[in-house]
């Protein structure tokens, strides 16, 4: 197994990926660093910035990723002139001028190996096989009850408890979809209820997974919280204390009665397939419909930014994946540089 392979944590949100984004992080080899926003805005604008094997493209690409107030960049403390200088020295491809910024993360840290974590990646791991096809994807799976009652009380979430669980709902078919079609060394799940109960064991399965020695430092995420967790997201408090199972099951006193008949009803089959036990009650006919219609309008919306997809693919731009690890230099038929990365071919 390739020894650099990029790591991603997907999830639906409010499932613990912050607190497992911070396990990984502590580990000697692994930096992950808070949520940017740059990586799917960039892949579905590809064609805006035009073919990376022009130096003069990669350099405007990096510039806008390193000063753009929406790509977060400024949370990796990375140095914005260095970033642009080595993504335009750097391979000509689109996914090696993003791969650029979290290697120099890493380095920030002395570390060799990098990841990232979003939870709506979930929903466009394929795009992000385009980018990274040597990545490796952790799905951490809450029970939806509790992820849709944390949801509702998070400040940036503006959409009602229908879009809620529509949303755990979408994730765990997503992560049903890649379970059966992607490679057994790309794809692995875990249950935020298991990582909680027992962290040590839960995370040296990770570990084997992604094929790295066990780091008991990871047991203790809470420690390197106030240094990864950018300080104005209060929603994340908890990654600030010890692992906790305080919330597990809170879902029970956080929902109303009909909120919990709904998830019971909806979710219950895929609740079941992933351990959880649903209630008996049913939902009314009206929160009923209102759910249907909610789960109808997200899924059109999603075939529209998926034919749009497909029509760019005909006319990509330029190279797509990136060449910055062993895995995707193998990919890529390019011999591994003997010295530097910054040997590979340049655009």
């Amino acid at each position: 197994m390739s020894p650099d392979r990029p790591i991603f944590v997907i999830g639906c949100p409010r499932s613990g990926t912050t607190m497992l984004q911070l396990m990984l992080h502590s580990h000697e080899r692994i930096a992950v660093p808070p949520e940017t926003r740059f990586l799917l805005s960039t892949y579905f604008r590809r064609r805006l910035h035009g073919d990376m094997r022009d130096a003069e493209n990669r350099r405007r690409l990096a510039e806008w990723i390193a000063t753009d107030k929406a790509t977060k960049f400024r949370e990796l403390g990375v140095d914005r002139t260095s970033y642009v200088r080595r993504a335009v020295e750097g391979p000509g491809s689109l996914g090696s001028v993003m791969g650029e910024a979290f290697r120099a993360y890493a380095e920030r840290f002395g570390k060799p190996r990098w990841g990232d974590k979003r939870p709506c990646y979930v929903k466009h791991v394929d795009a992000l096989l385009r980018l990274f096809p040597d990545a490796q994807f952790v799905h951490l799976i809450r029970d939806g009850r509790d992820c849709v009652a944390s949801l509702k009380e998070m400040p940036w979430f503006r959409l009602d408890v229908f879009h809620a669980i529509a949303n755990w709902s979408e994730s765990v078919d997503h992560g049903r979809d890649y379970a059966k079609r992607l490679p057994a060394d790309s794809y692995y799940e875990m249950r935020y209820e298991d990582l909680t109960a027992d962290p040590e064991t839960e995370l040296a399965r990770l570990c084997g997974f992604i094929g790295e020695e066990f780091d008991p430092a990871m047991c203790d995420p809470h420690k390197i919280a106030d240094m990864a967790v950018p300080a104005h997201k209060v929603w994340h408090d908890n990654t600030h204390r010890e692992v906790t199972r305080a919330r597990v099951g809170g879902w029970a006193t956080r929902l109303e009665p009909w909120e919990i008949a709904l998830c019971d009803q909806v979710l219950g089959s895929r609740l079941r397939a992933h351990g959880y036990e649903p209630g008996v009650s049913k939902a009314s006919a009206r929160h009923l419909l209102t759910y249907r219609k909610t789960v109808a309008r997200r899924r059109l919306s999603r075939y529209k930014q998926q034919g749009r997809d497909r029509v760019n693919r005909l006319r990509e731009p330029g190279p797509l994946p990136a060449m910055l690890t062993s895995g995707q230099l193998s990919l890529a038929r390019i011999p591994r540089p003997r010295g530097s990365s910054q040997e590979l071919i340049r655009g």
